[in-house]
């Protein structure tokens, strides 16, 4: 097998010829004139990097693609973003598409790495363009991505500056509307917020105490790491993570929690009482009360295996 290009690549450190995104045209020169490799060889790295766990193979496949970022990345540039943390986004995409890149089926990576880089491309813009979260389903996420070529294709190839002034004719928005599968409300607030003009975070002038500026209210505890996390695991345990600790229950034990912890009637006032179940089931109700906290603790550790 003729590995040339690979051998061209195997060298000590490989990423000792690529200079880093501080310098952004150098670094876009060096990495178009990296070699590309044949097939052949990129199925070999690909396959002694799945079984052999070999690093330096993984290292030559994310060399021989930087340039597929970089052109990505140049197609996201409308949104305002440094290139250089586009491409830098989009290099964490490749590298995770040469992880779960597998040689065997039948397709090259640089089709593979595709999705991976502009996911990866997507995210980083949905959290930082304009420090606004301006899409939340897949819809709207589908909207965000389309509407300024869409929009471009509607003014004849205008340009950034000139997009951004423009508006969409209320023919136009339908048209948007009915291609992308979404409300036509939908549309127009989208393209106000494309539209909208920045608004600096931090004070212009240094007035002491009179000066504010965003930054001093846009504090988001919400978005704070170990919140987000706590409130995945409380979503999830309240979610699925109830239902199947349920599940755990006998039948008698999961109607008295459902009864004394879960329904709410009509009148808000909630399903049976501890006497109302004794009566049901023959017992007393203290019975009633230690077959509730059984269960509860069956509970508990169901969902403690779940988080």
């Amino acid at each position: 097998m003729n590995l040339s290009h690979t051998t061209a690549l195997s060298v000590r450190d490989p990423w000792a010829m690529v200079p880093s995104l501080g310098n952004l045209d150098a670094y876009i020169s060096a990495v178009n004139r990296l070699p590309m490799l044949t097939q052949e060889e990129e199925s070999s790295l690909a396959r002694r990097l799945r079984d052999d766990g070999d690093v330096s193979a993984a290292g030559q496949l994310v060399l021989s693609h930087l340039r597929l970022v970089v052109s990505v990345a140049r197609q996201y540039l409308g949104y305002g973003l440094p290139h250089g943390d586009l491409i830098q986004e989009g290099n964490v995409g490749l590298m995770k598409a040469v992880k779960r890149f597998d040689p065997e089926q039948g397709v090259r990576l640089v089709s593979y790495a595709l999705h991976w880089i502009k996911a990866e491309i997507h995210e980083y813009i949905l959290k930082n363009w304009r420090m606004v979260k301006v899409a939340t389903t897949k819809a709207q996420r589908k909207l965000f991505f389309n509407l300024r070529s869409m929009k471009q294709r509607f003014k004849g190839g205008a340009g950034d500056a000139d997009l951004h002034r423009s508006t969409l004719s209320s023919a136009e928005i339908d048209q948007v509307a009915s291609d992308l599968n979404v409300k036509a409300s939908e549309v127009i607030e989208m393209e106000t917020r494309l539209s909208g003009g920045d608004v600096a975070l931090e004070p212009q002038t240094d007035d002491g105490e009179e000066s504010f500026a965003p930054i001093a209210y846009l504090a988001d505890e919400s978005s704070e790491p170990t919140r987000v996390l706590e409130a995945r695991r409380r979503d999830a345990q309240s979610g699925d993570g109830l239902l199947q600790a349920l599940n755990v229950l006998d039948e008698r034990s999961r109607r008295i929690v459902e009864e004394r912890w879960l329904k709410v009637n009509d009148d808000s006032s909630g399903g049976l009482t501890l006497h109302d179940l004794a009566a049901e089931y023959g017992v007393s109700a203290e019975r009633i009360r230690q077959i509730e906290v059984a269960a509860m603790k069956k509970m508990r550790k169901a969902l403690e295996a779940t988080a």
